[in-house]
């Protein structure tokens, strides 16, 4: 990537906090399935819950928060009913949609197989690409990005996802939408 900060110095994602219902079972698919280490545990004060930290390379992490008392999540609001294979990628404004996790381009294929050979549901293999639907049958050269799409137990959508080119000034090219393009007007402010 050729772009950089000019504000800030980033590193990365330090960790994304997530919330689970059932924190062994996130250990098992976290740390059993994907192999991810779990690094850190805290019981929170006064008996509000826990947060476990996991290892996702690169000096990141995906955190999970777990509390007595947290509401279920609302497919389709929360995080999308289902994996974009099956038609679904719409959240609510504010949720988390899905956290891509960074895999190396020439093993991209063979951790799809591995998931699949784990139990794991995973989506097809998409091959983003700049074309009116965004997605090319085929891996050509008009790729950016190829990834696929699976579910943790809890619902929230995960991604593997390889970069295969790089980036130019040619790559931002869309004019922003607003507030006003939304088809759901936004609620009105509370006074």
């Amino acid at each position: 990537m050729t772009a950089r900060n000019t504000e800030f110095e980033l590193g990365g994602i330090n960790h994304l906090a997530l919330v689970s219902s059932d924190m062994q079972r996130t250990i098992d698919f976290y740390s059993g399935v994907l192999g991810m280490p779990l690094i850190k545990t805290l019981d929170l004060p006064g008996g509000m819950g826990q947060h476990f930290f996991f290892d996702c390379g690169g000096g990141d992490c995906v955190a999970f928060f777990w509390f007595p008392d947290a509401p279920d999540g609302v497919p389709g609001i929360s995080a999308p009913r289902t994996r974009p294979d099956g038609g679904e990628l719409l959240s609510a404004v504010g949720s988390m949609n899905h956290v891509a996790f960074h895999v190396p381009v020439e093993r991209f294929e063979e951790y799809r197989h591995r998931l699949r050979d784990k139990g794991v549901e995973v989506s097809p293999i998409l091959n983003h690409d700049d074309s009116p639907l965004g997605i090319a049958r085929d891996f050509d050269e008009g790729v950016f990005v190829r990834s696929f799409y699976f579910q943790d137990p809890d619902g929230i959508l995960l991604e593997f996802a390889c970069w295969t080119r790089e980036f130019t000034d040619a790559d931002v090219s869309h004019v922003p939408k607003t507030a006003a393009d939304r088809t759901v007007p936004a609620p009105a402010p509370s006074h």
